[in-house]
């Protein structure tokens, strides 16, 4: 593959028993369809290398987003598990892959239905017939072949020979051979029933036996199209099977995605309205919040249509990003009525206050819009799951900003002239109206804070060279207790559902799993109020289709794993409570059973990327007993230096029991045999007929084909001797003819042993690997502390070995490093903004002295709301680069204006501060109201954009304050050492910039 496939990032690969599952992973912006052309080439070139039996590859395409989005849990009062599983396969499944975007692998669970051929090892033995003869003899008798068609008189007949059996009794009266003119049917030496295959996947809902069908979405698929479009096929379903087959949705996580979409929504909306509230309680006016407010539902809508002219969809994400900007939105639009305000303040006429107050602020407001969508550009530069996440996301407010700007160039001027009054100047008028009233109060009170503030701004300025550094001192400050925030890469959510993995000693059977998961599944019931629990579904063993091994997540290997998917219902206590409950008590119950949870939501699976924890320490080497063997040690160090560090364990067992046959060649040679001999004997016996000499039955009624399997069952092949009785193959050599058919033990011992219950590669090299997760403390403290002890351990590693820190940790680094380069990025990317707008370089430089004062803000309120730092707290520090800066534009060019004019930098600072109070005001006032709802994190999947909003609330609150305070202070300091300017027209964009 290495050879054959281009633009391959790294490979890994799991082989079980009996299969193997290769992950080729691509350079970003490799062509997946060359790559798929490639692989399938490759591997069809490599089939003729391997051993006889093995089937072609299966190569599907696997995305983060390849994780089950919904299950339908099948089950039926009379019904056998052969029935249910037969009809899951062969009904239910083939109707709902035609849902688009839905991707339906194969039932998990159920016995899949198969005609077995029950070979009786005493009577073949005493007749004198191997398996082998008997295979052969079934292949010549079971065909499928056409025949031709005839002419005879005036029809042409089509002649159709009975070459295949149409029902169980006539493939019981097959002839195999005849021995001294008595001919023996397969009936004589074998039983053959309408039977199923040996079970190794067993699936349970709240303790009764069923099937399990999961539906996945493929690519760029909405979640709630393709559950919504499975459930709607569900009644027609219904009617093609039993009438007692039920078909009952499970895990469905559309609620979870649809709760948290009505979230953000019902956040986006409680925003708006409180937004709408503040402007009124500022301009006093309805017709004038009118206006401004019909500017959010419309550039929303805007955003929308774009949004879906690219293909994006509606998510968490963008929705995400709206509800973010719904607070910002109404910014271009406030400041065009507020101009609009001044000038009919001043007693112009309508129409002209519209045209001059609208044409005033058209290129500022635009620089200002501009500064707020330039932070995101550094998203589009991103990687991996990050760009795959907040790309949407970034779209959505940019296509929402610009829009708004739009709107309120044409549709706010248009509704003003339409709502909008002369302004008469006779005071105002005596009411009793309880709102005028309210708000007359509200602007006393606002003007007293006014003043006030005033006094304080020129204490500042005057001793400004004390107030600057002292300012900049406590924002460095703040930066200290950047330790004690934490670092995770999302925020967990609380989704109502937990799955337990249970993994018994390796090589345990099906059956005695079942029975094990029988007792967890009763302790979980005991821990947990009846009241609280919805259903309990276990999925026990290794799926039967290695089409769902491929979308496996679980970390399974073998019969002696299982997954127990709880769902609790509403108004639950904690998940997170229950969860350390059992991880605390489960192993005290249950010694030498491994358990550890996996994650239930759809969004931290996506972040784990297959993998069935967030820590995986990979030990890379050429002796993999030796990296087992430090990878044992280093966990037992881990498990006593890093708190908060939990589920450990190694993924690959070294005690799967095995029983190895030692063939005496010598003794099989003299007695006709060869290895292959005996290796086919073994397989047909044990493994049955079907993998290397495939057959099938055809259902002449349904028209379903099913295997056709020699096997001894497995009740007859309980004990030692009874494999040592096992008859051979007539020799290959053909020099057994006239002899006693021989045994096993004739040319064989056997003795058992040990080996790999699974094997790992990573990029060809085989790898140990210690999975890990999280409980109590912060992602980030937990992977320092495992960096400290990798790092020491490296020096002591042999030659040839290396241990990696991998999984979710690694994804999070590497998301850390591209945001807070994207951070940085946006500062410069302001910055640069701003001086083409200015043609200076200092004053570009005095407005960007908020920007400390809002990270230091940001980690002070992250600090206080016990908020960790995450991708989406990241977030909202780069979004909140962008808005920071539009009030510092307000205040510097009125400052710049007032300087002008008069010369003194100390008094025009001051003026700009005292004059710019109200709109600086008004519109932090209306960004952060607009992120409050964000900010508490309400509703479903509210945790997710919790940090995002709160990031967002603590840099403007800070940056407000430095606006006000820092920056008319720093201003008076630079301009104050220059000599007074000379008067020069004042350009259009300096004398009026956004609110």
């Amino acid at each position: 593959m290495t050879t054959l496939v281009d633009n391959i990032q790294h490979v890994e690969s799991t082989s079980y028993n009996g299969g193997a599952v290769v992950k080729i992973f691509l350079q970003p912006g490799a062509s997946l369809d060359t790559a798929n052309a490639q692989v399938t080439a490759g591997s069809q070139y490599l089939l003729r290398q391997l051993p006889a039996g093995i089937l072609p590859p299966q190569v599907i395409n696997f995305s983060a987003s390849s994780v089950p989005i919904l299950q339908l849990g099948i089950s039926g009062e009379g019904l056998s598990e052969q029935v249910l599983n037969d009809n899951s396969t062969n009904v239910i499944r083939t109707q709902l892959v035609t849902t688009p975007g839905a991707v339906v692998p194969l039932p998990f669970g159920g016995k899949q239905r198969q005609i077995n051929i029950a070979m009786d090892q005493a009577a073949m033995q005493s007749k004198g017939i191997a398996p082998g003869e008997m295979l052969a003899a079934l292949a010549q008798q079971n065909v499928v072949t056409p025949a031709g068609t005839i002419k005879i008189g005036t029809k042409e007949y089509d002649v159709i020979p009975n070459g295949a059996p149409r029902s169980i009794e006539e493939i019981a009266a097959l002839p195999i051979k005849q021995v001294n003119g008595t001919t023996i049917y397969l009936r004589d030496i074998a039983t053959v029933s309408d039977g199923f295959q040996v079970q190794s996947n067993v699936v349970r809902q709240d303790g009764h036996r069923g099937v399990l069908i999961s539906v996945l979405k493929s690519g760029d698929a909405s979640t709630l199209d393709v559950v919504s479009g499975t459930k709607k096929l569900l009644p027609r379903v219904q009617t093609l099977v039993p009438p007692e087959l039920k078909i009952t949705p499970l895990s469905d996580q559309s609620i979870f995605v649809r709760g948290a979409v009505q979230g953000v929504i019902r956040e986006a909306v409680i925003a708006a309205a409180l937004t709408g509230l503040m402007i009124l309680l500022f301009l006093g006016s309805w017709r004038s919040t009118l206006i401004i407010a019909v500017s959010i539902p419309l550039s929303i809508l805007t955003s929308v249509i774009v949004l879906g002219l690219l293909g994006e969809t509606i998510n968490t994400m963008t929705l995400g990003g709206l509800a973010l900007a719904v607070g910002i939105l109404v910014d271009d639009a406030t400041v065009t009525i507020e101009n609009i305000e001044r000038f009919l303040e001043e007693g112009q006429g309508l129409h002209e206050s519209i045209l001059e107050g609208a044409a005033q602020i058209s290129v500022p407001a635009l620089v200002s819009t501009l500064c707020i969508c330039i932070v995101f550009l550094p998203m589009f530069f991103l990687s991996g799951v990050s760009r795959y996440l907040f790309v949407p996301l970034a779209e959505a407010v940019v296509f929402a900003m610009l829009a708004s700007y739009v709107l309120s160039r044409t549709l706010v001027p248009t509704l003003a002239m339409y709502l909008l009054k002369a302004k008469s100047h006779h005071g105002p008028a005596a009411t009793r109206n309880p709102l005028v009233l309210f708000q007359r109060a509200f602007e006393h009170i606002f003007e007293r804070i006014r003043t006030a503030y005033h006094g304080l701004l020129e204490t500042f300025v005057a001793h400004r060279k004390i107030f600057i550094p002292s300012f900049l001192g406590v924002c460095l400050l703040m930066f200290l207790l950047i330790p004690f925030l934490g670092q995770d890469f999302f925020p967990s959510t609380d989704s109502g559902q937990f799955i337990l993995h249970v993994r018994a000693a390796t090589g345990t059977r099906i059956e005695d799993m079942a029975r094990l998961t029988d007792q967890v599944e009763d302790h979980i019931r005991q821990e947990i109020p009846p009241n609280e629990v919805g259903n309990i579904l276990d999925n026990i063993g290794l799926p039967y289709s290695q089409i769902n091994t491929q979308h496996l997540t679980n970390g399974a290997i073998g019969p002696y794993d299982g997954d127990v998917m709880v769902s609790l219902k509403e108004d639950h206590h904690s998940t997170d409570r229950y969860i350390a409950h059992l991880r605390r008590d489960l192993p005290k119950l249950f010694p030498g059973t491994t358990f550890y949870f996996l994650p239930a939501d759809i969004t931290t699976q996506i972040l784990n990327f297959g993998l069935p924890a967030p820590i995986d320490i990979q030990f890379e080497g050429s002796d993999v007993k030796q990296s087992h063997e430090l990878a044992s040690q280093l966990m037992e160090e881990l498990r006593k230096d890093v708190p908060g560090l939990t589920d450990l364990r190694i993924q690959q067992p070294f005690d799967y029991p095995t029983l190895k046959v030692n063939v005496d060649r010598t003794k099989a040679l003299q007695g006709g045999y060869t290895s292959t001999d005996v290796a086919t004997s073994l397989r047909n016996t044990l493994s049955g007929s079907f993998q290397v000499n495939p057959q099938f039955f055809l259902n002449w009624k349904t028209g379903n084909q099913y295997p056709l399997v020699a096997q001894t069952p497995q009740y007859n092949m309980d004990t030692l001797a009874a494999m040592q009785n096992i008859p051979l193959n007539r020799g290959s050599l053909g020099n057994a003819a006239g002899r006693q058919q021989e045994t096993l033990n004739n040319v064989a011992t056997i003795e058992r042993g040990t080996e790999m219950g699974t094997m790992s590669h990573y990029n060809i090299r085989r790898v140990i690997d210690i999975y890990g997760s999280v409980q109590g403390r912060d992602l980030g403290a937990i992977s320092r502390d495992i960096d400290r002890i990798l790092d020491h351990h490296r020096k002591t590693l042999p030659r040839g070995t290396y241990v990696t820190l991998r999984g979710q940790v690694e994804t999070m680094k590497t998301s850390y490093i591209g945001l807070l380069g994207g951070l940085a990025f946006s500062i410069v990317l302001v910055y640069l903004l701003i001086v083409v707008n200015f043609q200076s370089w200092v004053d570009p430089f005095i407005i960007i002295t908020a920007l400390p004062a809002a990270l230091a803000g940001i980690v002070l309120f992250l600090f206080i709301t016990a908020t960790r730092l995450s991708v989406p707290a990241l977030m909202g520090a780069i979004m909140c680069m962008g808005v920071a800066t539009a009030n510092s534009i307000l205040v510097v060019s009125f400052a710049k204006l007032r300087y002008e004019d008069h010369g003194d930098a100390i008094r025009a600072a001051v003026e700009a501060g005292f004059t710019r109070f109200r709109p600086v005001m008004m519109t932090a006032l209306a960004m952060i109201i607009g992120m409050v709802p964000m900010a508490l994190g309400l509703g479903d999947g509210g945790e997710q954009n919790a940090p995002l909003g709160r990031a967002v609330i603590g840099g403007l609150m800070c940056a407000t304050v430095a606006t006000l305070v820092f920056v008319p202070t720093v201003f008076a300091l630079i301009h104050g050492r220059k000599p007074k300017p000379t008067n020069v027209p004042v350009t259009e964009s300096a004398e009026a910039l956004p609110a």
